[in-house]
């Protein structure tokens, strides 16, 4: 699979870019592209990518791809991913988009939580969810990904378990993010300045964080129920990970080996789920630079609830690393290919 990386400059496509660097075969990256970039090479602005790519960016347009590549993977912001996956699939590409643009079924849900319109409202039914353990017969024959965010990915996978098999009642789950600053844009910003992040902790975006609907829209998937989640995000002082912890009232008693078991059951096949232990907590570092997910969960019998925590790297299995797993099952490969490595500790 040839692909060229539409807006390749971000941390999430400089991350898939080194991930791709040391794939061991099937996927080659052919072109990057930059509107703000073009001319420079990719290993001048992540110097760790030096001798391992140093691709130079081209200009942003379908001439740049055509004959190079046959899959396109777009890190734009939204609503200008809207603007160029039309012309892409009409033009015989491939598409996985980092963006939230074709992530929710719904154009209207789009638009109350976006605040603007969605143009592309065609192309929706097109999208597969680009989250393999719950989607990869589909995307394996998809022409467009819609890749997860990364605090959905974190949410729904730390919380599925607790709805499709009915332990909480599907009203009663809160979850409660933290993150670290490369969730960020590369833009700077008073909130990102290193001043305003070291030492200090904060909530933002309380009750209306866009990434809700995306979290409800997959977790009702897999119930008859109506799913409502309270999320509440905040910015840690660190570079990576995510770390959610999910808090649901349980629908009758139950223990923390049951509730564990009913985890093993759910992820015993996903090469990437790891299950903890009792009383072993998630942690963000366990994680770092990989596309793991671990999740622990203990239930709080004295308040009838579960507790359940799941660490993710916010760029790799919340981004760049779920790219790469969908572009596997694309090409045909092996889906842990060129991801099957531990997180990086200490």
């Amino acid at each position: 699979m040839r692909i060229g990386i539409v807006g390749a400059g971000s941390y999430p496509a400089c991350e898939l870019v080194r991930l791709l660097a040391g794939h061991p075969g099937g996927l080659s990256l052919e072109v990057i592209t930059s509107r703000t970039a073009d001319g420079r090479r990719i290993s001048d602005v992540s110097p760790n990518l030096r001798g391992y790519c140093d691709l130079a960016f081209e200009p942003t347009g379908l001439d740049t791809l055509r004959g190079r590549v046959d899959t396109v993977v777009l890190s734009v912001p939204h609503r200008a991913a809207q603007e160029h996956v039309p012309s892409l699939l009409d033009a015989g590409f491939r598409v996985v988009d980092f963006s939230a643009d074709f992530r929710l079924h719904d154009a209207d849900t789009y638009e109350n939580w976006y605040g603007t319109e969605h143009v592309a409202r065609g192309f929706l039914g097109r999208a597969v969810y680009g989250l393999p353990e719950r989607y990869r017969d589909d995307i394996r024959d998809a022409d467009l990904v819609a890749n997860p965010g990364c605090y959905p990915t974190s949410g729904i996978l730390g919380a599925l378990p607790l709805i499709a098999d009915g332990l909480v009642e599907p009203d009663s789950l809160i979850i409660d993010s933290k993150t670290g600053m490369s969730g960020a844009s590369r833009t700077p910003s008073d909130s990102a300045h290193f001043v305003s992040r070291h030492e200090n902790i904060t909530a933002y975006n309380i009750g209306k964080h866009r990434h809700t609907p995306e979290i409800e829209q997959e977790l009702g998937a897999v119930t008859d129920a109506d799913v409502t989640v309270s999320f509440t995000p905040h910015l840690m002082p660190m570079t990576r990970g995510i770390l959610s912890t999910m808090y649901g009232t349980l629908r009758r008693p139950t223990t923390t080996d049951a509730v564990l078991e009913r985890y093993r059951v759910r992820y015993k096949d996903e090469a990437f789920v790891q299950v903890l232990d009792a009383g072993k907590p998630a942690e963000t570092k366990a994680v770092l630079g990989s596309n793991n997910v671990h999740i622990g969960a203990e239930v709080d019998a004295r308040v009838g609830r579960v507790v359940v925590t799941c660490a993710i790297d916010n760029l790799g299995k919340g981004a760049a690393g779920a790219v790469v797993q969908n572009l596997n099952l694309m090409a045909g490969l092996d889906e842990t290919s060129g991801l099957a490595f531990p997180g990086m500790m200490p």
